[in-house]
């Protein structure tokens, strides 16, 4: 979602008007997604694709009970319920990414006759500006901490499903790689120098850190499916 564009442009004001549901069917999803429509955005398909992630890390973990992986049993249980409550969190940012793009429309459309009004609407837009970055940021840190999850149970789980935990590294670290360039866009236009230099160097830190989580928990995974490790 960005806020370079102007108000007078068909598809911003298209968008406060097509809210997602996070119980449509896949084939709606896809076909909303394909439509002229810019809703449902980069926000709502990054956060689909990190809840298919924190899916698949899930059915790793129910894929690996069982007496074989008694040793993990208790790290298991707490990773499947981390993955649902992920997938909530995830729910809740689709719906925030289309909220702070309505925030960002009704900012636009405030008067600014006088200066008093000029300045009202200028600190509505700082206001949208400011959750339009939070709001990606805080989905690229559900995707590290899914991704952290998932790299710690990568040398034990299931290997007979070790790709699909591979998979769900991938996926986690796509949506964050989507949700950062939500992220930038918005901070291109962002005037407050104090704070977006603040916003840049978090995000710097989180994109270094999910990238080396996304290669260590694949060296491991392409490792088992190689048969280097049990």
């Amino acid at each position: 979602m960005s806020h370079d564009n102007s108000a007078e442009n068909p598809k911003n004001i298209d968008r406060a008007n097509n809210a997602v549901s996070w119980d449509n069917s896949i084939r709606l999803f896809l076909q909303q997604a394909g439509s002229s429509s810019p809703t449902p955005g980069g926000g709502s398909v990054a956060a689909i694709v990190a809840a298919l992630g924190a899916s698949m890390t899930s059915m790793v973990g129910n894929l690996s009970q069982g007496d074989k992986f008694a040793a993990i049993h208790e790290r298991i249980a707490e990773i499947i319920g981390r993955m649902n409550r992920l997938t909530g969190e995830y729910e809740q940012l689709l719906h925030a990414d289309i909220s702070s793009f309505n925030a960002y429309l009704e900012a636009l459309k405030l008067p600014k006759n006088t200066e008093e009004e000029k300045t009202l609407r200028r600190a509505a837009l700082h206001e949208a500006a400011l959750h339009a970055i939070e709001v990606p940021l805080r989905l690229m840190e559900s995707c590290r901490d899914g991704l952290a999850e998932a790299a710690s149970i990568a040398e034990e789980c299931n290997k007979n499903v070790i790709s699909d935990l591979g998979i769900g590294v991938i996926l986690f670290e796509a949506a964050a790689q989507s949700a950062l360039l939500t992220v930038e866009i918005n901070l291109a236009s962002f005037k407050d120098e104090e704070r977006k230099r603040s916003f840049e160097q978090k995000v710097s830190a989180l994109t270094q850190e999910i990238g080396e989580l996304k290669i260590r928990a694949l060296e491991v995974t392409r490792k088992r499916i190689a048969g280097d490790m049990a």
